[in-house]
């Protein structure tokens, strides 16, 4: 009996430990703006912070939710999730790594002009998300309303949007690397605009609930810390950042060399943003909600813990 006692005490005692350990990121795209959680599986950082991570691919609104409820400890979705804050979701942003989008608004062949757009169909991967925003950001920049003159609809991930607009209802997409670069070369899609160096708008970092960083604080900067050392990887490593990519997208090494070079620069390299870009972010998803209530950014943001980490790993 005590031996059996002993045996069940170990089991229990070893479960505990890789539940303790166990990490689940949810993110929205096989894209770029997931190249740093890619980097740090492949590479071993989670393992580095005694960590066993989960990456989950789903839609913004459903990792939010499961990120509130604790069925995930961190997201790697921003848009949505900081609109969900500023409408009362008790979570924090505690990181920012990619926070220039990288966006084409991408069009069938046949339509070569934003007068061409009115009335037509555009994909998107969630409702109120970065993606959206982008789109309408360049429709409206070439005279169209599209509130008014397209119909959005959800329609997968990015490469499934590419899909949806090469054999389906889907005439307009708003398409990230590598997968623009693809619509482009392979499926000859025009690239009607892209969003400019000077559009804010955050589109990966680590957003956790308010229950999971007051329940799992060592989880959470354990994370932070594979994060970032997958990110100072990322800057200094081009040929090798690039294969986990291919690996991960399915793409050529051309090709996520392409994207590598085209994207290095709307990401941080110490995962904090400047107080002015946080403030046009947050004024863009405000106007975005027709918010009129001025809201903090200490609110929505929480670059605490990402200092402590920064200053362990000589990141500055």
């Amino acid at each position: 009996m005590k031996i059996f006692l002993c045996i069940l005490l170990l089991f229990c005692c070893a479960s505990r430990v890789r539940a303790d350990d166990r990490v689940r990121i949810s993110y929205a795209s096989r894209s770029i703006s997931s190249i740093l959680a890619f980097i740090a599986v492949d590479k071993g950082f989670f393992k580095e912070e005694a960590l066993e991570p989960q990456l989950i691919l789903t839609r913004g609104t459903t990792a939010i939710a499961a990120a509130v409820a604790g069925d995930v400890e961190a997201i790697h979705i921003m848009g949505t999730a900081i609109r969900g804050i500023l409408q009362g979701l008790p979570m924090k942003v505690l990181a920012v790594y990619n926070q220039r989008p990288l966006f084409w608004l991408t069009t069938r062949p046949e339509l070569k002009s934003f007068a061409d757009l009115k009335g037509k169909t555009m994909a998107v991967t969630t409702i109120g998300g970065s993606q959206q925003l982008a789109g309408f950001h360049m429709l409206r920049k070439g005279g169209i309303d599209p509130a008014k003159e397209i119909t959005t609809i959800v329609s997968g991930d990015v490469p499934a949007q590419l899909q949806a607009q090469i054999s389906g209802p889907v005439h307009i997409t708003v398409l990230s690397p590598p997968t623009v670069f693809i619509a482009r070369d392979r499926y000859k899609l025009n690239l009607l605009a892209s969003t400019s160096e000077e559009y804010i708008n955050f589109i990966s970092g680590i957003i956790v609930s308010e229950r999971t960083l007051r329940e799992k604080p060592g989880i959470v900067k354990r994370t932070l810390r594979a994060m970032a050392k997958a990110n100072r990887f990322f800057f200094a490593n081009e040929n090798e950042s690039a294969e986990i990519l291919a690996k991960y997208l399915n793409v050529s090494q051309a090709v996520a060399v392409d994207t590598y070079r085209s994207s290095r620069p709307a990401f941080t390299r110490n995962a904090i943003p400047s107080e002015k870009e946080v403030e046009e972010n947050l004024k863009s998803d405000m106007q975005f909600l027709n918010m009129k209530t001025p809201v903090k950014s200490s609110a929505v943001f929480d670059f605490s813990m990402q200092r402590e980490v920064n200053g362990e790993l000589g990141i500055k």
